[in-house]
């Protein structure tokens, strides 16, 4: 099964444009459905249609074929243009579908990040959909673990628990600084301790590039596996170098001296901005009117003005929201694979015990000895399985892997549809246990 979300929101696409296929009640919404889930490659569909965003949420047996045809239905249903509705839709496959939704079940992708009415809009979408018999099971396995995922990030980020750091109003006044975003643009992070850590995170979330400097090379190198391809190590002496070729500046070290001297500045045309988020100071003083230099003090007082704590709150989400996804494909992958492994092996069982009793019937092998022969036949096809097994469960964790296993379902004539998805939830709990964070119980069938 393959997830899509064509995606119509006030990030990407304008407010007249969205007047233009916004769905005006639940007729029209339900004759959409009805025609969409219609088409051969479309198994569920429902429709989020709120004031900031159109977003189509679909399981899928082609993607491709299917986020065309969702422009081309909306085309003719509105009479909207087909490339200007392309030209503004944001296409989301598969993982980065599931986590789209989470994030916006969450309330991390709202106009006003945690408003509390996304939830309830995207469960009642679902509902009209799943009442209308074009939602159902699957897109009912994603909603539900999106749900779970949003409570989660309601309760973990509670402001009394979670205070802001210093890093997020450091990026925070960057981005007021430099008109709004900061996207595109490369952020000089000196130090890979915890603030610079959060820093370098607020900066990739902001849509930046980060490049990393820190005396110890290894551990900027691990910082920068975490983080992403995003992220550049450069090293330590080159700082001055650095510093006087990029705009953005964030220091973090616990260097008891300061690291950065007037007389490293060499380009004295250069605007930039510096934060230095380090007691004692990384920045020694520098008078020069090209440079806004931000300290812990000047961060503190804006922190109390601005919010920062939103943001900081909104980066510690969508790390909750990043775990929801991958435990939600790891308890997916579990339920696509071990009951066809399970009920192979059933098969297989039944085979042998026809097979003795056929063979005990026509004289082959003494009445009574039928256990000590199922024994060795049953160890036999044990010893036969186990590697292929083994394949399948690793083929199972790959993007394609569901290809493999329908296509031996289809061998074998195995059917899994009756399979209770929660008799699979202790494999997702342990699988989560190597190495992956405590997973949540697999969601249930029915409403969500």
């Amino acid at each position: 099964m393959q997830y899509l979300v064509v995606s119509f929101n006030y990030k990407t696409c304008s407010l007249e444009s969205r007047e233009k296929i916004a769905f005006v009640d639940e007729a029209a919404t339900r004759r959409f459905l009805d025609l969409f889930v219609g088409l051969e490659m479309v198994v569920e569909a429902f429709v989020i249609n709120t004031c900031n965003r159109i977003e189509i949420v679909a399981a899928t047996r082609d993607n491709f074929a299917t986020y065309h045809a969702a422009i081309g239905l909306l085309s003719k249903l509105t009479d909207a243009d087909f490339d200007e509705l392309s030209s503004t839709a944001l296409r989301l496959e598969d993982e980065a579908a599931v986590e789209h939704l989470f994030s916006v079940v969450s309330s991390l992708d709202s106009l006003v990040v945690g408003e509390a009415q996304i939830t309830g809009q995207v469960k009642d979408a679902f509902r009209l959909s799943h009442a209308n018999g074009t939602a159902g099971r699957e897109l009912n396995r994603v909603l539900s673990y999106a749900v779970k995922c949003a409570a989660e990030v309601r309760n973990a980020t509670n402001i009394s628990q979670n205070p802001v750091s210093i890093a997020s109003v450091a990026v925070a006044q960057a981005i007021e600084s430099m008109g709004g975003s900061i996207a595109g643009m490369t952020g000089v992070v000196v130090g890979a301790g915890e603030m610079g850590r959060l820093a370098a995170k607020h900066l990739l979330r902001a849509g930046a590039d980060v490049l990393l400097l820190t005396r110890n090379r290894d551990n900027a190198e691990a910082l920068a596996e975490e983080l992403g391809e995003n992220v550049r190590v450069a090293d330590f002496d080159r700082l001055r170098v650095v510093l006087n070729r990029y705009r953005l500046l964030f220091t973090a070290t616990a260097s008891p001296d300061p690291i950065i001297t007037p007389d490293m500045i060499t380009n004295s045309d250069l605007e930039r901005l510096w934060f230095d988020i380090a007691i004692p100071r990384d920045i020694d003083t520098i008078e020069n009117d090209r440079i806004t230099l931000y300290r812990i003090d000047d961060l503190q007082t804006i922190s109390r003005n601005n919010h920062a704590l939103r943001q900081e709150q909104a980066l510690q989400a969508s790390e909750i929201v990043r775990r929801y996804r991958e435990e939600f494909f790891r308890w997916l992958r579990a339920l696509s694979v071990e009951p066809v492994i399970k009920r192979l092996r059933l098969r297989i069982d039944d085979v042998i015990e026809a097979e003795i009793a056929r063979t005990v019937k026509k004289g082959f092998v003494p009445a009574g000895h039928e256990a000590n022969l199922k024994r060795m036949v049953t160890q036999v096809f044990d010893k036969f399985l186990h590697e292929p097994t083994k394949r399948l469960r690793a083929i199972s964790q790959e993007n394609d892997g569901s290809v493999a296993i329908e296509a031996l379902k289809e061998i074998f004539d195995i059917s899994t549809d009756d399979v209770d998805p929660q008799k699979y939830k202790k494999l997702a709990h342990e699988a989560a246990h190597h190495p992956h964070p405590h997973p949540h119980n697999p969601p249930h069938q029915g409403e969500s």
